[in-house]
Parts: C-alpha cells; structure tokens; sequence
C-alpha cells in the first residue's frame, strides 16, 4: 500500500527513531508535521530533509501539554490537511532504582510517556473515526512488557502505554482505524546517554531497524493489523 500523498504527524521527531522514521516517510512521499522539545535538532531535521519530495512542518512542543498539542494539530491539519497517520514517539527515561528516584522525576516520566501519549491520540484519532481512515503507531518499549533494575518508572509508564493502545485498538478498529504498538529492545540512540546502562552500540538495533519495521507494518494492506510487534537486537553481547 502506497504512502505517498498521506499527512502524518510525528512526535519526538528530533532524534533517534522519530527523526529517522521522519525522514523515511519524507522520503516516501509523506507530508510530516514533526514535532520535539528541542528547536535546534528540529532546525537539523529541516536541513536533512530538504532534497526529499514530503512536505516538512516542525514545531517546538511538549506533548504533556494539553495546550501545545491541540495548537500543534490544529496548526498540522490547516497546513496539510486532515491527518492520516500519527506516530506517538515522544518518550522519556529516568533510571533508578524506586528508592532513589524524586518524585518530580517520576512525574515527569509518566507525564510525557503516558500524559504525552494520550493527549497526541486524543487530539488526533477523533478525526481518524469521523473520516473511516487512519493509522495510529504507539512506540513503545519491551520495558512495557518485562520490569529490570532501575526502571521502575520508565517500565510503569511504557505498560501504562500498552494498555493504552491494546484498548484504543478494541475501540477504533470498526471505523477502520488501525493501532499498531512497536515494542523495540535497546536500541542505539540518545536513551542511554548519562545512564548507567552501557549496552554495546555495536550490536544492538539501530533505529533504522525500527522505522523499517514500522514502514513494513503501515504498508501491509488495510486487511492486515500487526497490533503488537516486538524487535529486539538478534544477538546483542
């Protein structure tokens, strides 16, 4: 199924999976409203997408606020018109264990991975039903799937997403929306930086891997919904 011509909105779209998963829908012929935190990597995103054939609109929001997420889909949609597909990347991670994390820092976990999550798909999804078209992509984490030391908040708010999603999916899916959740393994980006993690980048997914996986699953037919897809690095040691 081809992509080419669809509006889609990305968020986390700075970096990592959500500015490499940007520049390939760009590349495919997707008009992209990308939205970050950070102006100056969104500036870098503008400059490496200029020779792809989408239309780039970016814009400096934080996805926990309810305020900046409607104004940013309302400016997406009258710039490029209704909104098919959306990529809920944005995330966050604090690593430590329950005992020496702040509270300010657990909130800020749940607000921009599950608040943040929620309020992109509340915003957009609407639009999705009334039309009987849409794709709506969660990335997620195997953390949503399986607790480890030091992510307590970080795995809280990732099965908060897959809740999230696994019931949004029973909701939408009789108007021919489909909800697909991405469950990546470490994967070699700016997560780990100042953790006390210390994969090997050499051997664990990059996020070309996961944008190709989630390219494969919005090109398959509209039949077909992968509601869960798990990618992890093959032989990460």
């Amino acid at each position: 199924m081809s992509l080419q011509g669809k509006n889609a909105i990305v968020t986390g779209a700075s970096s990592g999976i959500g500015k490499t998963l940007t520049l390939a829908l760009l590349g495919e012929g997707v008009n992209v409203a990308a939205c970050a935190r950070s102006q100056y990597r969104l500036d870098e995103l503008r400059e490496a997408s200029e020779t792809l054939p989408g239309t780039l609109l970016i814009g400096s929001v934080d996805v926990a606020s309810e305020e900046e997420m409607h104004a940013f889909v309302d400016k997406a949609t009258m710039a490029l018109g209704p909104v098919s597909i959306v990529i809920a990347n944005a995330g966050f991670g604090v690593l430590k264990p329950l005992v020496d994390m702040k509270t300010e820092e657990f909130d800020k976990v749940i607000a921009t991975n599950v608040r943040g999550v929620w309020l992109t798909l509340r915003e957009t999804v609407p639009g999705m039903v009334e039309r009987k078209e849409g794709d709506v992509v969660i990335v997620s984490s195997l953390a949503g799937k399986n607790g480890f030391a030091g992510g307590t908040a970080y795995s809280a708010s990732k099965f908060a997403v897959r809740g999230i999603a696994q019931s949004l999916m029973h909701e939408v899916r009789e108007h021919n929306v489909r909800v697909f959740s991405i469950f990546p393994g470490s994967t070699d980006t700016r997560f780990f930086d100042g953790t006390p993690m210390s994969p090997n980048r050499e051997r664990i997914l990059r996020a070309e891997d996961v944008s190709e996986a989630i390219l494969h699953a919005l090109h398959a037919p509209r039949r077909a919904l992968s509601s869960e897809i798990d990618i992890r690095p093959a032989n990460p040691r």
